[in-house]
């Protein structure tokens, strides 16, 4: 789980290579902390606003404008993360991290053209996983922060106290906190070569609508849990019952008709793309174990598919 920072990071000298090298860096850190792509991308430039509100005596200062810089981002994301649950709390139904698409299938799922900036890419492993960000959004600010410093981007305590205001030994129980929630929430995992093909039945028994095939790949006490965010339709508690689910399914499916499923991967894991009129209407993360689908994240809102049409 662990991210090495890139070649670069604390490298000395306010030098504009060693400042813009740092960009990539800080949209991982602030994505896993924030959990929106949209939001993390506000929180780099708000910390490169206030590197260059600095002085060129004050900037030459810093021995380590890398160092400088995460520790300007992670607070930036403290504070956005404190305001965020006040929001979140007015979000029209439930809210689901911001997926994101493979660096190979940013433009409409070809493989091989990148799009984008590739210092805006999320490096995808498991800390960013639909089911491990989901369990992030339930701990609290400095939980979160101590605990993807350290434990993800091997951050000492030392470090991370100074970022959060708290001592080392406190930020060291917070992150053992952030652990323990983890180990209680997260089931384990089947293989990727395995939810690949449980996900590829689910998507055949959608399209032929067969209701017995869906129910049989859900596990009976699986939940679906979709974001419209109130900007698109969707369910607003979360779907629970594999009979249910089906026929929560296959109800959308015939409101939507045209609708094409594609396989994609969301946020490195196999996934599901619904596309409408050639634009992305739906991305669905899942969670497998013993080949049965336990949990369905359905993202809805436009607002977080947007690299999904760019």
């Amino acid at each position: 789980m662990t991210i090495r920072p890139d070649p670069g990071h604390c490298r000395p000298g306010p030098s504009l290579s060693a400042i813009t090298s740092e960009r990539r860096q800080l949209i991982n850190l602030s994505y896993r902390l924030l959990g929106s792509l949209t939001e993390a991308e506000d929180a780099v430039q708000e910390t490169y606003a206030r590197w260059y509100a600095m002085s060129r005596q004050q900037q030459e200062a810093i021995d380590s404008p890398g160092a400088w810089l995460t520790k300007v981002a992670s607070r930036v994301c403290l504070d956005i993360l404190g305001s965020a649950r006040a929001r979140r709390e007015s979000y029209v139904g439930e809210w689901i991290p911001e997926p994101l698409p493979d660096g190979t299938e940013w433009m409409n799922g070809r493989p091989g053209d990148g799009g984008g900036d590739p210092a805006d890419r999320v490096t995808l492993d498991e800390s960013v996983d639909m089911a491990f960000l989901v369990v992030l959004e339930s701990m609290t600010p400095a939980e979160r922060v101590a605990f993807i410093l350290h434990d993800v981007f091997r951050y000492p305590f030392a470090e991370v106290a100074a970022i959060v205001g708290r001592t080392p030994a406190a930020c060291r129980q917070l992150a053992s906190s952030a652990r323990r929630r983890i180990r209680v929430a997260r089931a384990p995992e089947a293989p990727t070569a395995q939810q690949a093909r449980v996900i590829r039945n689910f998507k055949q028994a959608w399209e032929e609508k067969d209701i017995a095939a869906l129910v049989g790949l859900l596990n009976p006490g699986a939940t679906m849990t979709a974001d419209g965010g109130g900007r698109a339709g969707a369910a607003l508690r979360p779907v629970t019952g594999a009979e249910q689910i089906a026929r929560y399914i296959l109800e959308i499916g015939d409101r939507a008709p045209g609708l094409t499923l594609l396989e994609r991967s969301v946020n490195g894991r196999p996934g599901l793309v619904a596309q409408h009129g050639g634009s992305t209407v739906t991305v669905a993360a899942f969670g497998v174990a013993n080949d049965l689908i336990t949990h369905i994240w359905a993202v809805r809102n436009p607002e977080k598919l947007r690299t999904w049409n760019e």
